[in-house]
């Protein structure tokens, strides 16, 4: 894998190569039409990704079987213009992504890729963010436009019951390759189009990780992510003496200095102009792990009080040298126990339906739903129409609802006693989401 960039803007002619791509973006391009005061004599794109941007390069580079696999990522950010409300971090007009685009001899290659790669994402979010996710494959409806497939996994924040997109692994196809005749001469001397994927992992892992974890007081971060592990204060009262004073300054100031050579990120806040309660506050907003006080006690006695973000649990340890062995195993307990409370609280909000009477109120209760599927879209698009805005008045219709009902129902065990793979489905930016739930992967 190598990191490259290219361009911002796409010309108009590029974007469309792709028929199902541009239909698939459409409502959310950003076009730029003018310089200055002066038209354009041609609109051009701000990427809503990068495909028609990166594959006539790669259609440059690749002759022979021997250019590949071709596997480039990228840093970068896009505009996606779709929507009125947008949120911070979680679905705004600009974001920042990495995004991998590779090229394949053979298809098997590429299926290949898309699972690793989703593995991958997978670990970000539950090693790194302490976040529980679901692996699955998006439905044809749902699927990145102009693909062959889309893997994803998807997160679920439990204070609002919505399903969110955590991040996407797509397998292509050729649909590209033959647009932009990316193609090469195979051992056997015969030119060949290319399979690719694409992949991506957005900003939105930052909303997601506030979501999941955070609370009233503010942030609650895991270590291993947090800016800051670990924050030291100092108390010191109006009763001990300058000299005194000055010492527990330092030694805190010591103690901070240790744990830094210890391998930790560790701020010590030796504000002299802000009270202890206040820099508790202050840090606790800020969803710092571990707070480290050390005071005329703790002085005395040659310990540090430690206390946790994630429960406020308070703990008094010896301030030796097995203080960094003490907040080492802290911080990964921390980590773990975050992980789950929050498959914990995920795993609450899974409801496991075979009847289509018992469908919304499982979603009305801010549940996920795990269903038998058929996995037609035809099916997807009624069930999205049965539980969407306009279902109201037609549930007055009390014996085409239930008629409904039956059908699906009867449909639903139907497919669960043939092995149908399950559909979890949820609430998520006021539409309803569906992924084919492949536990295996």
């Amino acid at each position: 894998m190598q990191n490259a960039y290219f361009p911002l803007f796409v010309a108009k002619e590029r974007l469309e190569a792709e028929k199902d791509h541009v239909e698939g973006f459409a409502p959310e391009v950003a076009w730029v039409t003018k310089s200055g005061s002066s038209d354009l004599a041609a609109p051009i794109a701000i990427r809503p990704t990068s495909e028609t941007i990166m594959y006539p390069a790669y259609a440059k580079w690749i002759h022979s079987h021997r250019d590949l696999p071709l596997r480039l990522n990228q840093w970068t950010n896009v505009v996606r213009w779709e929507f009125k409300n947008p949120t911070p971090f979680l679905r705004t007009r600009e974001f920042l992504w990495q995004e991998g685009h590779s090229a394949f001899a053979r298809k098997e290659e590429a299926d290949e890729e898309v699972l690793q790669i989703l593995d991958l994402y997978a670990r970000v979010y539950e090693e790194l963010m302490a976040g529980p996710d679901i692996k699955g494959r998006k439905s044809e409806k749902e699927k990145f436009a102009g693909g062959l497939y889309t893997t994803t996994v998807e997160a679920f924040i439990p204070t609002n019951g919505r399903a969110i997109q955590g991040a996407t692994s797509h397998c292509l196809g050729q649909n590209f390759s033959k647009m932009f005749k990316i193609e090469y001469v195979d051992t056997d001397a015969a030119t060949k189009l290319v399979w690719q994927n694409s992949w991506g992992l957005t900003t939105r892992t930052i909303g997601v990780m506030v979501m999941v974890h955070g609370d009233d007081t503010g942030l609650v971060l895991p270590p291993r992510l947090a800016p800051i592990q670990v924050v030291t204060i100092f108390i010191v009262s109006s009763k001990e003496s300058p000299a005194r004073q000055a010492e527990i300054v330092k030694r805190t100031a010591d103690v901070a200095a240790s744990l830094t050579r210890a391998g930790f990120r560790v701020k010590n806040d030796d504000r002299d102009s802000y009270t202890p309660p206040f820099k508790f506050a202050h840090w606790e907003m800020k969803g710092v792990p571990l707070r480290l006080e050390l005071g005329p006690r703790d002085y005395e006695g040659g310990t540090v009080k430690l206390v946790r973000r994630d429960t406020g649990e308070k703990m008094v340890v010896p301030a030796d040298d097995t203080l960094p062995a003490t907040i080492a195993t802290l911080l990964t307990t921390i980590q773990a126990d975050m992980l789950a409370k929050a498959r914990r609280e995920r795993d609450s909000h899974v409801a496991v339906v075979t009847e289509f009477p018992h469908f919304v109120p499982a979603l009305d209760r801010g549940d996920m739903v795990l269903a038998p599927w058929c996995e037609r879209i035809a099916c997807e698009e009624w069930v999205k129409d049965a539980t969407g805005p306009k279902a109201a008045a037609a549930a007055k219709a009390a014996a085409k609802e239930a008629a409904a009902a039956a059908a699906a129902g009867g449909a639903a065990a139907a497919a669960a006693a043939e092995g149908t793979l399950g559909g979890v489905w949820g609430r998520g930016g006021g539409a309803l989401v569906c992924v084919v739930y492949t536990p295996t992967h």
